[in-house]
């Protein structure tokens, strides 16, 4: 026997984001109006780690670094879709092993181009 869910199904999370977002704004006003409001000079200049503030924060630096970045985090994020198939290795069975392949194959041909391209050269 099949059972759709109605509305009231959802009525739990609908609650839980409510009290969620309730807690975020009731926080931010509460801190808002409840905290101290003294400025000076010093609480409004530039801090980093206790160094003078030199220059223009504006200096164009190498993108190389933006690109490595980038990199880093687009093949991250690709070896945690392979946890789940892992984990499910022996259910999936072979189909699931073509799929994964493949996934690898793709995977692996974007390295390939990233290396081809040199993007990985720090010159």
């Amino acid at each position: 026997m099949e059972t759709q869910s109605g509305a009231i199904d959802f009525l739990p999370i609908i609650f839980q984001i409510v009290v969620a977002l309730g807690f975020v704004v009731v926080t931010l006003v509460a801190t808002h109006f409840l905290g101290p409001k003294r400025k000076t000079a010093d609480k409004l200049s530039t801090f980093e780690a206790g160094v003078k503030v030199v220059g223009n924060a504006r200096q164009p630096f190498s993108i190389k670094y933006f690109l490595v970045a980038i990199l880093f985090v687009l093949f991250d994020v690709e070896v945690i879709f392979m946890y789940p198939w892992a984990v499910n290795f022996r259910e999936l069975g072979m189909n699931g092993m073509v799929e994964m392949f493949i996934f690898m194959g793709t995977l692996l041909l974007g390295f390939i181009y990233v290396i081809k391209k040199k993007a990985l050269d720090w010159d």
